[in-house]
């Protein structure tokens, strides 16, 4: 069931800035976003950038220690949202970086917006070609443990996430 929910373009070029690793120069690469949050508008009729909810790879060792808790501390405890999560990982044979899209819908959500979060999803997605790692997650005891997202990522092959061990 579609909700009739659009997408915002700038959510659309976060997503692309995100997706395309172009070699850049040192400043540039800091000003990519490691994760970001999008939500509904007011009026719930558009997906938009999540204003101050995002973590930089610049932020990685200045105010970010672990970016993977941080993202977690990003999402409201009582409300859906969509997130990009940039995941880097490393397996027995080598070290990757994959985009994670994760539908946030914790258990004491409204269920009014876990069904026009929902009933969106499909939006938001056609727009963001090219993802492999899908993510529902329903409450912090899904995401808190990296092992889990590392699960996602690569079942068991995976031995370290945001270079912290398994």
């Amino acid at each position: 069931m579609a909700s009739g929910v659009t997408v915002n373009d700038e959510v659309i070029r976060v997503f692309n800035d995100m997706k395309v690793r172009k070699s850049s120069t040192q400043d540039e690469v800091k000003k990519r976003k490691k994760a970001v949050l999008f939500c509904l508008s007011e009026d719930r009729k558009k997906i938009i950038v999540e204003e101050g909810k995002q973590i930089l790879v610049g932020d990685i060792g200045e105010t970010v220690d672990d970016p993977y808790a941080c993202f977690v501390k990003l999402l409201p405890l009582n409300d859906c949202r969509y997130g990009l999560y940039d995941a880097t990982y490393e397996t027995k044979e080598s070290k990757k970086e994959d985009l994670v899209f994760i539908f946030w819908a914790p258990e004491n959500a409204p269920l009014k917006s876990k069904m026009i979060y929902a009933s969106s999803k499909d939006a938001i997605k056609k727009k963001f070609t090219g993802i492999k790692h899908e993510w529902q997650v329903n409450g912090l005891d899904d995401i808190q443990d990296r092992t889990t997202l590392a699960e996602k990522l690569g079942g068991n092959v995976v031995i370290s996430l945001e270079g912290k061990p398994l």
